[in-house]
């Protein structure tokens, strides 16, 4: 069944130019990191090298345009970067991407590579519909802090992403919860790709393009369906 994402209008008028796409997949085999997965980050990271060109990931056109949708909704994109940024931070470091599991692996080598916020949840743990919204500020954001879980709320107006347990990932694309997350147990998930003007559509689509041929390559047999790209125009 395939899943229900929606943005509300308070986020169209905030970002009128926001698109996203979805990579739905079933029938996954996920597990822990591997030679070939880890691969793909490090070709990740150099392909990110060549695209910036000596520049700082903040000075691309597209996070520029994330760290203004950011602070238009109140964050302070430098402290609390969009994912996109923060890992194309982490790969041009000293400190490198991190390897999660394979899963995650695909989606950062693409998120890196392609420079576009990628994120990744296992549908088997969301509850009903997905909403893109600005939050009230009592929603339940549960997540780990010293290795206990306790249960945070965003700030009101925040960008989140909901389902109708709570919220799932904070800032827009900032921090997923654990909830949701995809893990080695994982079956069925669901990648989503967002973007902002000056990226183009097409940018999109050959990055959701190229994560369902890799999900593909690395979970033989799995249903993948790419979806359409939504946008508010």
């Amino acid at each position: 069944m395939t899943l229900t994402l929606t943005v509300s209008d308070e986020v169209h008028a905030l970002a009128p130019d926001f698109t996203h796409l979805t990579v739905e997949a079933h029938g996954l085999a996920n597990g822990p990191s591997t030679e070939a997965s880890s691969a793909l980050l490090d070709d990740a990271a150099r392909r990110l090298a060549s695209r910036l060109d000596g520049r700082a990931p903040h000075e691309d056109p597209h996070m520029t345009a994330w760290r203004e949708a950011y602070t238009a909704f109140g964050a302070k994109p430098s402290r609390t970067r969009n994912s996109a940024e923060a890992l194309a931070k982490r790969a041009l470091s000293g400190v490198g991407l991190p390897r999660i599991n394979v899963l995650v692996d695909l989606y950062n080598a693409i998120s890196v590579a392609h420079l576009i916020p990628v994120g990744g949840e296992d549908l088997d743990r969301i509850q009903g519909a997905m909403r893109l919204v600005r939050a009230a500020g009592d929603e339940d954001f549960v997540t780990v802090v010293g290795g206990e879980e306790v249960v945070e709320h965003p700030d009101a107006g925040e960008v989140v992403w909901r389902d109708e347990a709570g919220v799932t990932c904070r800032r827009w694309n900032w921090r997923q919860g654990p909830r949701t997350r995809l893990t080695e147990q994982t079956v069925s998930g669901i990648f989503l790709l967002e973007s902002l003007a000056p990226m183009s559509v097409p940018e999109v689509e050959a990055a959701a393009t190229e994560l369902a041929e890799l999900v593909e390559k690395f979970s033989p047999g799995a249903r993948i369906t790419v979806g359409t790209p939504q946008s508010a125009a």
